[in-house]
């Protein structure tokens, strides 16, 4: 008799690992923790993507069951996450617009099916270019090898979970290669800046939850990781020669535009999720 196993969605692992960073930062890093901005984060991206969703399908969807709001506010609560992990601003209603920018990106911005820009992404961006009254904080998380080895083993086992390492992987190599071309080979900084520079918890969040977004990347592999190497050329000119922070998720945005040309041009499978047999999760965190 064959046993079937009720395989979890992908999407758990990345959920879990962003309230394990977020917990990290508060507890270990000592983050003045924001309770206001997180609150307002979560519960603005499930008000309106589920006001949207029954827009959507005319009718008020279940707030609880099977048909509930894991069918309408799982997948948001990975934006909302990327809100609390990234996003900075003083005032509760700058947080809320960043909700309603995400949200809003996922509904109204799409090309035959497809998200335009990564939600997270945009919303950010759009929130930060705005109102002038957010920002991005890279050196909150410092460089701490435990969050690089811990971004990077679990972040890996959420790629892998979704075949999308050679996106990360792409982007990582490219950006790292130039850095180290630069700041070593090119300047002469010693290697301990070099890996300082790398070391910091938004590069690599970004690097495995956010650009290896599976709905906002090329859908042909060999596509995805020219894409992926652009993007990491571009961050770093911005970084390097135009002394621009936070560079790759601006950069991420404007490359959303790209995709949709590129997937016409180079056709593929249109990428659907599916769940995970536990044997494979298994197998990967015991490699």
């Amino acid at each position: 008799m064959q046993h079937q196993t009720n395989a979890p969605d992908p999407r758990y692992f990345q959920l879990v690992f962003q309230l394990i960073f977020l917990s990290y930062g508060i507890l270990w890093l000592h983050w003045e923790a924001n309770w206001v901005h997180y609150l307002t984060c979560i519960s603005g991206c499930l008000f309106f993507n589920y006001s949207m969703e029954s827009f959507r399908q005319r009718k008020f969807l279940p707030l609880v069951g099977k048909h509930g709001w894991m069918q309408w506010g799982f997948s948001v609560m990975i934006s909302a996450a990327s809100l609390c992990l990234l996003l900075k601003t003083n005032h509760w209603y700058t947080a809320l617009l960043s909700a309603f920018l995400t949200v809003t990106s996922k509904y109204v911005l799409r090309i035959h099916g497809k998200h335009l820009f990564n939600p997270s992404a945009f919303g950010i961006v759009a929130t930060v270019l705005i109102t002038g009254d957010a920002w991005l904080s890279p050196g909150q998380w410092g460089s701490d090898a435990v969050i690089f080895f811990s971004v990077i083993t679990l972040g890996t086992i959420v790629v892998t979970r979704v075949q999308k390492l050679d996106v990360s992987m792409a982007f990582l190599i490219t950006y790292m290669g130039l850095l180290f071309w630069r700041q070593v080979l090119v300047l002469g900084w010693p290697a301990d800046y070099f890996f300082h520079s790398l070391c910091t918890g938004s590069l690599l969040l970004f690097s495995f939850f956010m650009i290896s977004d599976p709905k906002t990347s090329p859908a042909l592999p060999a596509v995805r990781i020219v894409w992926a190497m652009l993007i990491a050329v571009v961050a770093f000119y911005l970084s390097a020669f135009r002394w621009q922070n936070n560079t790759p998720i601006g950069v991420l945005v404007l490359a959303g535009l790209l995709v949709p040309v590129l997937d016409t041009l180079f056709r593929s499978d249109k990428f659907q999720w599916k769940p995970t047999h536990i044997s494979s999760i298994y197998s990967t965190i015991n490699f």
